[in-house]
């Protein structure tokens, strides 16, 4: 362990955000060790590695997705915690350089800026202000403009989180993604008593604003659907946070010598996921909807990932019931075997055909006693993004995993190819079930690849410092869950990582 020396201020500081010591020393011998990269064995494409589902079957499994929302299963997870600042990236350029690089880009924006969802807002603040925006327009006033929209000034949209943003307009008023998710939500998670779960995770900083945003709208929603909206927040806790170092690898200090701690990364949300009450969790990140108009292609892939969890879920749960039962002979073991290697994509190891029958029914037990995702697939049309890969194992066989950029061996030509030869990429459609043919919870921190850190460059106070991030919540931490990938269609995913994204058609008002 690292022989770092932490002053008396150091450790009260430490065990104010929630950490220890110890923890902290771990995290830094991470940092001196490096992370080992994944081993690529080869992209998952169709029919090997991601399924596509079969006209003929797509009634059952919306049928029996009916079933288990209708029987209260079902709970929409939505990481809504990420700030937007980096949405509005090169409008603070703007600011800070008194224009764009081009004159292009400046009219292009004056002639844009009456499209977006949030220009009636932005009318009203500047009024307030005793200005009015035709005149800010006509004179070309960019920097004050941009300052009304992204400072708090105005509508202080580079500080707020994604959530709290106007996406989409609508007739009746614009509204925000958060508002998008609570409407989606109700076309596939409501219960036979009109019940809606939604789990939020949203920053510390943000709750208040958020909690109130949700107070104002819950209800309109409510009459307009003939639902209940059980809505739940949860924060990312300061014990997830982890130790900024040096490009040496020391502790870095702030300016007035404190420790510098950071975010771990969306893996720390893996405790909010664990401490969740839920059976099916259906997880999409905040800036992923669309207009009422496009929602019917989003609904019917929910269903169907989540409805295909359930057909795998009943095989599943009835195979463990026999091996607990011990009623268990050669020729069904040669069925488990065959389905898991079939329908869930495990490759079992060379040696598990001279196994004892009690060994290797012990091998698939422990195999099929695990969470379980279906995750669905786009084709890649370039889009950033992990991608789903067959990864090599210690144990000589391979898995099925979500894998990011920089989690591979960036200096192989091998790994490289294979991962530019990826016919998919992750949109972050999951459906996740994280209860056992018993019923009872798992608890998700056992199926974590603990040695998949990611060690990131980033910058602080204009110095070059490391980062630490916890095992990716779809890449290491759901490493050892039973995965199946589904390919789904380009229009259920339409993220919006910068602004000029709600410009693209699919978040424009539909005719």
């Amino acid at each position: 362990m690292t022989g770092v020396l932490f002053t008396d201020a150091d450790i009260r500081q430490i065990e104010s955000e929630g950490l220890t010591v110890e923890r902290v020393r771990e995290q830094i011998e991470i940092f001196r060790r490096g992370v080992s990269p994944v081993r690529l064995n080869r992209p998952c494409t169709i029919s090997d590695g991601i399924e596509t589902l079969k006209k003929r079957d797509i009634d059952s499994i919306v049928e029996l997705y009916d079933e288990a929302a209708g029987g209260g299963r079902v709970l929409k997870f939505v990481p809504a915690s990420g700030a937007a600042s980096r949405m509005f990236r090169d409008w603070h350029k703007c600011i800070e350089h008194g224009g764009f690089e081009s004159a292009d880009e400046g009219e292009k924006f004056f002639g844009d800026l009456k499209i977006y969802a949030f220009f009636g807002d932005l009318k009203d603040i500047i009024s307030r202000d005793g200005q009015d925006i035709e005149d800010l327009i006509e004179s070309r006033r960019l920097v004050e403009l941009i300052s009304y929209i992204i400072t708090s000034r105005g509508l202080n949209y580079g500080s707020l989180p994604k959530a709290l943003l106007k996406f989409h307009r609508y007739p009746e008023g614009s509204r925000t993604s958060l508002q998008e998710h609570i409407v989606e939500a109700v076309h596939y998670a409501r219960d036979i008593n009109n019940v809606c779960r939604i789990h939020f995770t949203v920053s510390e900083e943000h709750l208040n604003m958020v909690i109130l945003h949700v107070s104002e709208v819950k209800g309109v929603y409510e009459d307009k659907y003939g639902v209940t909206f059980d809505l739940a927040f949860s924060t990312q806790r300061s014990s997830t946070n982890t130790i900024a170092v040096s490009s040496d690898n020391v502790p870095f200090r702030d300016p007035q010598g404190q420790l510098v701690f950071r975010p771990g990364g969306h893996g720390a949300l893996l405790e909010n996921l664990d401490g969740i009450d839920g059976d099916i969790i259906l997880v999409k990140n905040i800036d992923n909807v669309v207009p009422d108009g496009l929602k019917h292609i989003t609904v019917i892939y929910k269903k169907l990932l989540a409805g295909l969890l359930v057909q795998l879920q009943k095989e599943i749960f009835r195979y463990l019931d026999l091996l607990a039962s011990g009623m268990v002979d050669e020729d069904t073991v040669l069925d488990m075997s065959t389905f898991c290697e079939k329908r869930l994509y495990m490759v079992f190891p060379p040696e598990f055909a001279g196994f004892s029958l009690r060994d290797k029914c012990h091998f698939i037990y422990r195999k099929l006693n695990r969470p379980i995702r279906v995750c669905g697939m786009v084709r890649n049309e370039g889009e950033p993004g992990g991608g789903p890969f067959w990864v090599d194992e210690e144990d000589g066989t391979q898995s099925l995993q979500i894998v990011e950029e920089s989690q591979i061996d960036s200096d192989s030509e091998q790994q490289r190819k294979i991962w530019a030869s990826s016919t998919h990429f992750n949109p972050v459609d999951l459906a996740c079930g994280v209860r056992d043919f018993r019923s009872r919870k798992f608890n998700l921190q056992d199926f974590v690849d603990r040695d998949a850190h990611c060690i990131s460059k980033k910058s602080e106070r204009g110095s070059d410092i490391k980062a630490l991030e916890f095992p990716g919540l779809w890449n290491g931490s759901m490493a050892d869950w039973i995965t199946v990938f589904v390919e789904v269609p380009i229009e259920t995913f339409n993220p919006v990582k910068n602004v000029q994204d709600l410009l693209r058609p699919q978040h424009l008002p539909q005719s």
